[in-house]
């Protein structure tokens, strides 16, 4: 049986995944096999030496200890593109709200006396309304910087918008390409696709090479009276320089699903609680996402969406398997392999994929390993852990 110790509240869509009998879970499992979680802060002292891979139901990721568990060879698995359509509609109702004074309207519409005469109400809404006057989105510019699950449909939002939509991501996938509707122009750099765009929405992770990407020098690259809007990390941007921006006119409005102090009063800023995410479709679609990969792991060793093991799945073909995590080293495939045939086992069939330092194989056995292989292969230099998975097929 393996058992998963849970650290939030889960989707129960999401644990259902888990077929009794043989998965065991919950928040007081001792020895658990797999950690399932959301926001939890994971320190290193909870990872036991039992944990073999974590799986978080959301995208970001910075609340593992992602160095740590590369060492210990655990997959540490994400859920990216899960909570993208709840992303992209708050991103259409900012873009909405960023155009046309909407939050100023209703605050006015809801300050009047109640007692008011309906008719006179009537009246005075038609003398103030211009007072909320905006402008249309169509025929406008959106820049989407970062082009994955989220941007790639931000992007086909502009265009059903009616706007010209320009995009740049400097890691774009094969798979994020062909999401990418066509009429989407890719720009060569950030500070072209800013000088462009009425509206710029950032869609892209926390990495040295983006932290503090908005930076004062970057906002000088903006078309003045455009807007911001931040539905992706607060440390994507420089608040302090958004602030300057706003000051000075180079910015006309700045929206973010995460409120800093120093932003707080303006008539300038419209600030969210962190609920881009918060659909109850979206944390269902997380979690069982997150629960597909650790059942496949598991079960079967196979790795999807994991953001320190590489992307590999093997149909199994035997009731054996190995999986074993070294370091990326020339030769480890070779002498692993010249241990198994030196116990007169067959490989019936093996896989083996590499991400930066880490390599991870699976190999299907046409018979179970002795202990003393497993030791022998556990034993190598260079070997970080081993796992053998029995499964009676069909």
């Amino acid at each position: 049986m393996y058992r998963i110790k849970t650290f939030n509240t889960i989707s129960p869509k999401g644990l259902d995944r888990f077929e009794r009998g043989v998965f065991e879970v919950g928040q007081d499992i001792a020895h658990p096999d797999a950690l399932l979680l959301r926001s939890h802060k994971l320190q290193e002292e909870e990872i036991l030496h039992s944990v073999t891979a974590i799986a978080r139901a959301g995208a970001g990721v910075n609340n593992i200890p992602i160095a740590k568990c590369s060492e210990r060879g655990i997959p540490v698995f994400n859920t990216p593109g899960a909570n993208a359509n709840a992303v992209k509609e708050l991103v259409a109702a900012a873009m909405l709200l960023a155009s046309r004074d909407i939050v100023g309207g209703i605050a006015f519409t809801q300050s009047q006396d109640p007692g008011m005469l309906a008719q006179d109400m009537n009246v005075l809404m038609e003398q103030e309304k211009k007072r909320f006057a905006g402008a249309e989105l169509a025929g406008k510019t959106l820049g989407v910087v970062g082009l994955g699950s989220i941007g790639s449909l931000v992007a086909r939002l502009g265009l059903d918008f009616g706007m010209e939509v320009v995009g740049y991501d400097p890691a774009l996938s094969v798979d994020a390409a062909w999401r990418l509707p066509s009429e989407v122009q890719r720009m060569e750099n950030v500070q072209s696709l800013l000088g462009r765009s009425d509206f710029v929405s950032l869609h892209l992770p926390v990495l040295d090479s983006t932290r503090s990407l908005i930076n004062a020098e970057m906002l000088t690259h903006f078309r003045r009276g455009s807007c911001l809007l931040n539905f992706a990390r607060e440390e994507i941007v420089s608040t302090e320089a958004i602030v300057d921006a706003l000051n000075e006119g180079r910015l006309r409005r700045y929206i973010a699903d995460f409120p800093n102090p120093i932003l707080l009063g303006r008539t300038d800023t419209l600030l969210m609680p962190h609920i881009g995410a918060s659909t109850a479709e979206a944390e269902e679609n997380c979690a069982i996402m997150a629960a597909n990969q650790l059942k496949a792991f598991l079960e079967h060793g196979n790795i999807r969406n994991s953001v320190n093991f590489p992307a590999i799945a093997l149909e199994r073909t035997t009731d054996c398997r190995m999986t074993i995590s070294n370091r990326n080293e020339p030769g480890m495939l070779s002498h692993i392999l010249t241990l198994i045939g030196e116990e007169e086992l067959n490989v019936a069939d093996l896989l083996n994929k590499s991400v930066k330092d880490i390599a991870y194989n699976i190999i299907d056995l046409d018979g179970r390993p002795k202990a003393s292989l497993v030791e022998k292969i556990e034993g190598l230099e260079g070997v970080i852990n081993l796992r053998v998975i029995h499964s009676q097929l069909g």
